[in-house]
């Protein structure tokens, strides 16, 4: 079996990248994970993972530079390909590829979550939404979230991505979330999966360079996640299938 999610927000801030790599973690309890970082442009896995002296990334892979095997390590029971963060790496990337890397992992795990830019500002933000079975959308509990996550899954419901569910992150003890959530359903097409509450361990993980599930494992963000991926449905699909439909993926030209 194999599923491509890609986690996307709209919007940069929302915790995106914490939201991917711990949902890999907690999916890893139950199947084979490959996270992979999507956002060529800002990339932010290495540092989440322990990776910021990976020595081949995704950007060597996207040049043609480094075979797709060179850019993956086993990291906190999944397995990683962080991007790196220069600039010529990221102007020497064809994003293109991006179906190819996909494809081949395809080959050795069940889950694939592409951790996706924040903004659909361009061919390259865009094709990891294109490439993926479904979308999970991280949203904080605010209008300009909410309406930046309407975005993406207009966009992504344009190319049959359909939408996995909704995670409504970093969410104060202030704010009614159960209200938000029940009237951000009538509009999104998926469930909502958990909400996470804002947490200084999640910025603690992520200046240790280690996932929030490992770093704090018993706060309540990281039952959050859990949540959300015991909530997450995973669809069975094979891998020649997956690699023939992400190879035949439309770029699309222009937004």
């Amino acid at each position: 079996m194999v599923e491509v999610f890609a986690v996307a927000s709209g919007k940069g801030g929302t915790g995106k990248t914490t939201s991917t790599v711990a949902l890999g973690m907690a999916l890893a309890d139950r199947y084979d994970v490959t996270v992979v970082d999507a956002d060529t442009g800002m990339a932010n896995l290495l540092f989440h993972a322990g990776l910021s002296d990976a020595e081949t990334t995704l950007h060597d892979v996207l040049a043609a530079d480094a075979p797709v095997e060179a850019a993956t390590y086993d990291r906190f029971g999944m397995t990683v390909v962080p991007c790196g963060t220069s600039l010529d790496g990221f102007r020497d990337a064809d994003p293109g590829r991006l179906r190819d890397v996909v494809a081949a992992l395809a080959e050795d795990t069940d889950i694939i979550l592409l951790d996706s830019p924040p903004a659909l500002d361009s061919r390259t933000a865009v094709l990891p939404i294109v490439l993926a079975d479904r979308i999970v959308v991280v949203l904080q509990p605010t209008i300009p979230a909410i309406s930046d996550g309407l975005k993406v899954q207009e966009y992504a419901t344009t190319y049959d991505t359909d939408v996995a569910g909704l995670l409504f992150n970093k969410v104060r003890e202030s704010e009614s979330i159960e209200q938000v959530s029940e009237k951000t359903e009538r509009y999104f097409d998926g469930p909502t999966l958990a909400s996470v509450p804002e947490s200084e361990r999640a910025r603690e993980a992520r200046r240790a360079g280690r996932p929030l599930l490992a770093h704090a494992p018993e706060c309540e963000a990281a039952t959050a996640y859990r949540a959300a991926a015991e909530t997450l449905t995973v669809q069975n699909g094979t891998a020649a299938d997956a690699a023939d439909r992400f190879q035949s993926a439309v770029i699309p030209e222009s937004l």
